[in-house]
């Protein structure tokens, strides 16, 4: 057993009649959104092997004021799905107070997650994402816009960060007090720099640094990066003091990562292992699940496809019957592949450790003169052409 008790993660929301004014995650992690994948149907599936809170897919505000068609599939909730939490990507302050208000007015968010970890060229090279905290001045003023737009309707806005843009360029300490100060719920650390990528060991130190330099604000941190099993979440908790966890490549192919997770935290030293059998109804729960979400078969299948080798890692499969699962096109055929597969136990040692995306670190794409001066307000254009999920 475990000795360790760990304090309950507390969200303090008015909206929704939860109970106490608060949402209290006695598992303490956080689902992180990932492009393509948490979609409602991959969060339901989360969410029935364990409790947390899970996160929309990043989404534009601008394409939410837009109304985007696909922006708002990616924030519909899935069917019991509470809180509904929205993560937002914004680089203009009014931009994003609009959003936010616009989310609380119609009532369709609980939470909102403002994201400034984002790495991909195509966020970073407009300004956004990880690159946004560099601009201190910017930052504090979305942080503040959006918590000012959430504030009359009792929604709490939290923020998930990198360490900084590289090791050059530390950010994190200087965002997470502005922040702090702005008045959100939480700060999120992936103790990676954005130049890293999804490369190498996170630096869990760094995390630790960020809890002892937010303790005299009252405000909980919580931490991401290498969270491959219950003990993970456990050891960085301990590690680092931090008040949650967030997973996110960790659960691709796994989502009964939440399952360990919850015996771990609970002191349960048993590991969530399922067989190849019990997998396969993964498989196809996922399949469901995401013919629900997106109304057509066809559009389903070939979603479902990216999953297949996450699913199967370790596992004992004919490389001829991997490549069908790769290009499966209905339920009943995903079926029939399935109904192929001999059954046996988890493969441990092969199937944890780092999945999903792999790119390797190289410099980040920043705009034209974007480390000159940090305290530079730029020209708010970048975000009129960022528009889509």
């Amino acid at each position: 057993m475990l000795t360790t008790q760990f304090p309950p993660l507390r969200l303090p929301i008015a909206n929704g009649g939860f109970e106490n004014n608060e949402v209290v995650l006695t598992t303490p992690v956080v689902l992180a959104p990932m492009a393509g994948i948490t979609n409602s149907a991959f969060r339901t599936l989360c969410r029935e092997q364990g409790a947390g809170l899970f996160v929309s897919e990043m989404v534009t505000a601008r394409a939410f004021i837009e109304r985007h068609p696909e922006t708002l599939r990616l924030i519909t909730p899935g069917k019991g799905e509470s809180p509904r939490s929205v993560q937002l990507y914004a680089v203009d302050p009014n931009v994003v107070s609009r959003a936010v208000k616009m989310l609380m007015e119609e009532n369709l968010a609980d939470h909102i997650d403002l994201n400034f970890g984002c790495p991909v060229p195509k966020v970073t090279r407009r300004g956004g994402g990880a690159a946004l905290p560099f601009k201190r001045t910017l930052f504090a003023s979305i942080v503040s816009a959006a918590v000012n737009a959430a504030k009359p309707f009792g929604v709490p806005v939290t923020v998930k960060m990198r360490v900084g843009i590289d090791h050059d360029h530390p950010t994190y300490l200087d965002a997470a007090s502005a922040a702090a100060d702005a008045g959100v719920a939480w700060v999120a650390l992936h103790a990676r720099y954005a130049s890293q990528m999804y490369e190498g060991k996170a630096d869990w130190s760094a995390i630790t640094r960020l809890v002892e330099h937010m303790a005299p604000t009252g405000v909980p941190v919580l931490g991401n990066g290498d969270i491959w099993s219950g003990a993970d979440g456990v050891a960085m908790m301990k590690e680092t003091g931090c008040a949650g966890v967030v997973v996110g490549r960790g659960c691709l192919g796994r989502p009964w990562l939440f399952a360990d997770l919850v015996k771990a935290f609970a002191g349960d030293i048993t590991r969530t292992t399922p067989t190849l059998k019990e997998v396969s109804a993964v498989m196809h729960r996922h399949a469901e699940l995401l013919i629900e979400f997106f109304g057509t078969e066809d559009r389903a299948m070939r979603d479902i496809r990216k999953h297949m080798a996450w699913y199967l890692k370790g596992f004992s499969v004919p490389r001829e019957l991997r490549g069908r699962f790769g290009m499966v096109a209905t339920l009943g055929e995903l079926d029939g592949l399935l109904a192929q597969l001999t059954d046996q136990p988890y493969p441990v040692d092969v199937a944890e450790g780092p999945r999903g995306r792999t790119s390797h670190g190289r410099p980040v794409t920043l705009p034209d003169g974007w480390l000159n001066d940090p305290f530079e307000i730029p020209a708010i254009t970048i975000d009129d052409s960022v528009s889509g999920g």
